[in-house]
């Protein structure tokens, strides 16, 4: 069987084919639409996967944002492009008349690296950190979504209650802090308006500012990882996204979780599946879900 695998997020869309060995073939990758209507979304979709749809058996998105009954719900807005609610389901049954579900993409990645390591632990944590801050949580073997799909948000619990507002509303979100929108953000002077790959690269030249923007990050995330440790017990925390996958990135957050009491610590690593990881959960799950 094979599966339309799609990926949404805030800076790309990726869609691969993906047989039930989860190999995966024939990726490609859009830039996510900056406009505000669903109508481009649709449209950016439809050329996604056109090339693609008359190999597959069924389709499985994996999606920024909160999947609640085949809809996406944008819990940040800025993330895609100002949507609030778009039939995800639908939209994609009606594009290739196939099978589809969705799910959210770090909850898709978390079951994708916990089915690469589901012979060591039971319980794990996936955090990525990319254009926002997302999460999956796997308990006792099992994926948490939660009855309205919010399980797993963790970029949109509280880094600073002094900090800035968050696209979601709140103040101080990790996500408003540690994402690559949100070190952009904060730059000043010389760097304002460069994008979290641009400062990545600042910083390995030695660019003090753009340094000290990637360290805080790491700095929230490893106290993020901290309290993940505090309500799960996890036994591992993976890390992915573009921000958590840069190099160098782990080794902060690494060292910062170091600092906090030995209780709080737990082992990190980065993401067996790299920037596959959603597309391949997402595939996953569909699988399970006809098996």
């Amino acid at each position: 069987m094979t599966t339309l695998a799609i990926d949404i997020g805030g800076t790309k869309l990726a869609a691969a084919l993906v047989d039930s060995d989860l190999h995966v073939r024939d990726r490609c990758e859009l830039s996510t639409p900056a406009s505000k209507t669903p109508d481009v979304l649709r449209a950016a979709l439809q050329a996604l996967i056109e090339p693609l749809q008359a190999q597959a058996d069924h389709v499985a998105i994996a999606s920024t944002g909160i999947i609640r009954e085949g809809t996406l719900l944008a819990i940040n807005p800025l993330n895609l492009g100002g949507l609030m609610h778009f039939p995800l389901v639908q939209t994609l049954k009606e594009l290739t008349g196939l099978p589809t579900m969705a799910v959210n993409d770090a909850q898709a990645a978390a079951w994708a690296e916990y089915h690469a390591m589901t012979d060591e632990i039971s319980d794990m944590v996936f955090i990525t950190v990319s254009t926002g801050v997302g999460g999956g949580v796997v308990s006792n073997g099992k994926l948490l979504t939660g009855p309205g799909g919010l399980a797993g948000h963790l970029g949109h619990t509280l880094a600073d209650p002094n900090g800035p507002v968050c696209g979601c509303g709140r103040t101080g979100c990790v996500e408003a802090i540690a994402s690559g929108r949100g070190i952009a953000a904060a730059a000043q002077g010389e760097l304002v308006g460069c994008d979290a790959k641009t400062l990545f690269t600042r910083a390995a030249q030695g660019h003090e500012q753009a340094m000290r923007l990637i360290t805080h990050s790491a700095q929230v995330l490893a106290r993020l990882i901290a309290d993940v440790k505090a309500t799960t017990d996890c036994q591992r925390v993976v890390m992915g996204g573009s921000v958590g996958l840069a190099e160098g990135y782990l080794a902060l957050v690494r060292m910062f979780l170091a600092q906090e009491p030995s209780v709080y610590h737990v082992q990190l690593s980065a993401a067996h599946y790299r920037h596959d990881a959603g597309l391949l959960g997402a595939a996953l799950l569909a699988q399970g879900e006809l098996s």
